[in-house]
């Protein structure tokens, strides 16, 4: 029986009020057959959900059969305006407002009342708690036909209680011809309106700063190209390039889609990508990536991968999954929102039940029942991990740092043991010439340039490091060979040239020569078959900000360890130079995976790496660190990929992913501290109604406010 693949469903999810809002949307989908994960993000209201067997609208149709509305988000789905919402919140707070001051002024003010004073609160504050707080209402009643409970349910009682009792008061005395004001609390539930009011307002305007990472990505992609056609240049909006199209990249411009240079040269800042702000040369087979900038001269590039194939799709496409998902510590919280509303009804109404049989005052009852419905308002809670996590991440995507999910920047900041790949991750991947020792009468410059002669001919990498280091006119070979294990040979100017191993050459025991191998380094003698000329010598040298980057994760307290194919010499040698003291050599692909294993019997362990060689290590690691430049396979394995080729990035990624864990548990410590201790304050009527919805407001809006700290990481 043919199984079908889970695929991962992003929908934009309307009517979450509160944390206990996320759980309930949460165990609705749960319920479908097919749902493997669910994450609903309260920070920006979007749910990822893996599913396999059931379609799309049965996501949507169980959201909305639980009281919310939904919609599938796509890669054309136009992201939500911020300033929309911003100027709706700021004009509902401004009315609020207006109509409340007068209702605060005339009730702290005015004693004893004149009753025509006493409607007008009526008049005033019945269109700030029913117009401008509409939404609470709205929210409450789809929420209690479907038996449940939101925070909007905790406004929404505490309001409609104050005023009920208020509209009693009002009617008894009117009935009386009295004139006191007693009983009367119209300032209270409209108090509330407001303060809640801004607490929202204030929150969404710290909320937009929070997905500035992937605005800023999403703006980087320019809309149009250069379309070249023969002789033929035309102007084409970027859906319509093909891959296999021919574009034109002038000065100043940004690259549209990934490609490779075709002919031209020039120098592209790719600090959107790496962060390094030092512009790149690029020529004829060297790769382009969308969004990057074209800074002088002028190329033709192929197009490679167009639309959501893209390197910068890609990112944006990586950062909004991790923006969407969940740590796993958020869980605790998860729990308490889900029981939190109805346990704070309870509370609420034990409070009103208790004081009424103390003190014998209704009023006191009222107050203090309302005061304990509007402290209790999950928000904080439901945004401690979120908020965290959405600039955490974005943050990380400034610095070239993408992290998959949350459970994986979770676990990059526990990690007390680094795993470093050698070739690639360690050195720079490619092999070098490092030394080059005259032996008889020619020079420097002489050995080499018959060596890179020679070595013209051939393919080897290790030619094409000899090739690479002369900067000069070669000399024309005939009677080239290629002595296959051992080296090459061929004839300049009718003599006969060797460029082989030691071991195939005069000089064979030479003590220089086992210098430079216990170096860890290729070793090549230029000679004519009977007499040696000089030794040249090859290696993989270690990157140059490799030293610094094991340093910086030692100063972090992470241990390091290099894990190479490699033989034992040549790893040690690099180990030496860049600071590492622990080294697993000689180490087979399939076992790369069982040293992980052997280290993580002492803690955390993260694997570093760039191959397909490194991908069952990455996979058995705790983290799996992939750097950019390596292959989609590795990415794709990996929990954290660094978009750079610079070692020292990991430790920026373990120190971001610290932050933003400090970050997350200071929230849920006040959010939880900030119940724990307000609740008591208003059961026993020292925190007035308003004075609680303000803490409530200013207790969300600190816990954004927290989370954007994290924007100024360095």
């Amino acid at each position: 029986m043919k199984t079908e693949r889970p695929e991962t469903t992003q929908l934009d999810i309307e009517g979450m009020s509160c944390a206990a809002c996320v759980a309930r949307v949460e165990r609705a989908v749960k319920k479908l057959d097919g749902v493997e994960e669910v994450a609903i993000n309260f920070a920006n209201h979007v749910g990822t959900i893996t599913h396999a067997g059931i379609n799309q609208s049965q996501l949507v149709t169980a959201i909305e059969n639980a009281g919310y509305g939904a919609k599938v988000k796509t890669p054309e789905t136009p992201a939500p305006s911020h300033e929309d919402q911003l100027k709706s919140a700021k004009n509902k707070l401004i009315f609020a407002a207006a109509l409340t001051i007068p209702v605060m002024v005339i009730s702290m003010a005015v004693h004893p009342r004149a009753a025509w004073l006493n409607w007008l609160l009526l008049a005033l504050s019945t269109p700030v708690i029913f117009g401008a707080g509409r939404e609470f209402f709205i929210n409450s009643w789809k929420a209690a036909r479907h038996a449940t409970t939101t925070m909007d349910t905790l406004i929404a009682v505490g309001t409609t209680a104050a005023w009920g009792y208020s509209i009693y008061g009002l009617l008894k005395f009117a009935a009386d011809h009295h004139l006191q004001s007693e009983h009367i609390y119209f300032e209270v539930g409209a108090g509330i309106v407001v303060l809640v009011l801004l607490g929202r307002f204030l929150e969404s305007k710290a909320k937009s700063r929070m997905s500035g990472a992937i605005q800023k990505l999403m703006g980087l992609a320019p809309k149009t190209a250069t379309l070249v056609d023969g002789e033929n240049e035309r102007t084409v909006e970027i859906s319509q390039v093909q891959i296999g199209n021919f574009l034109k990249l002038k000065p100043g411009e940004k690259v549209a889609v990934d490609g490779v240079v075709e002919s031209g040269s020039t120098y592209i800042d790719e600090s959107m990508l790496t962060g390094e702000p030092v512009p790149v040369e690029k020529s004829a087979g060297d790769a382009v990536t969308a969004g990057t900038v074209n800074q002088s001269g002028s190329v033709i590039y192929r197009a490679e991968k167009v639309g959501a194939d893209t390197m910068l799709a890609q990112i944006v496409k990586m950062v909004e999954r991790a923006q969407g998902s969940k740590a796993p510590m958020q869980k605790l919280a998860d729990q308490v929102s889900a029981i939190f509303v109805p346990i704070v009804i309870g509370l609420a109404l034990v409070t009103g039940v208790v004081t009424f049989l103390v003190l014998g005052s209704v009023d006191q009852a009222i107050l203090r029942s309302v005061a304990v419905l509007v402290i209790a308002c999950p928000c904080a809670l439901g945004l401690a991990t979120p908020t965290a996590l959405m600039v955490g991440t974005g943050r990380g995507a400034e610095l070239g740092i993408l992290v998959k999910d949350g459970e994986a920047l979770e676990r990059a900041g526990t990690v007390k043991t680094v795993l470093l790949d050698k070739t690639g991750t360690i050195t720079r991947g490619k092999p070098e010439l490092t030394d080059v020792l005259p032996l008889g009468d020619l020079n420097k410059e002489e050995i080499l340039r018959i060596a890179a002669s020679l070595e013209s001919n051939s393919e080897h990498p290790i030619a094409r490091a000899v090739v690479m280091a002369f900067d000069g006119d070669l000399l024309e070979v005939s009677g080239f060979e290629a002595l296959r294990g051992v080296g090459v040979q061929g004839e300049i100017d009718g003599q006969k040239w060797m460029l082989t191993k030691p071991s195939h050459s005069p000089i064979s025991g030479d003590a220089e020569i086992h210098k430079l191998q216990g170096e860890g380094k290729t070793v090549f003698v230029l000679h004519d078959g009977e007499k040696e000329s000089g030794v040249l010598a090859v290696a993989d040298v270690a990157d140059a900000n490799s030293r610094e980057a094991v340093a910086n994760l030692h100063d972090l307290g992470v241990s390091t360890v290099m894990v190479t194919g490699d033989n034992r010499a040549t790893a040690d040698v690099i180990a030496r130079q860049v600071g590492i003291a622990d080294v697993e050599a000689e180490v087979m692909p399939e076992g790369k995976a069982a040293i992980v294993q052997k280290h993580q019997k002492e803690g955390s362990v993260a694997m570093v790496g760039d191959g397909i060689n490194d991908a069952p290590a990455l996979a058995q690691a705790d983290l799996g660190i992939a750097m950019g430049h390596g292959t989609d396979i590795a990415m794709e394995t990996a929990g954290i990929t660094i978009l750079r080729s610079d070692l020292r990035a990991v430790a920026k990624a373990i120190s971001l992913s610290r932050a933003t864990l400090r970050t997350i548990r200071g929230n849920l410590f006040w959010a939880f501290i900030y119940n724990a201790l307000m609740i008591p304050l208003a059961a026993f009527g020292i925190l007035s109604p308003m004075l609680a919805a303000g803490a409530m407001a200013f207790s969300s809006t600190s816990v954004v406010l927290n989370s954007l700290r994290l924007r100024r990481f360095r």
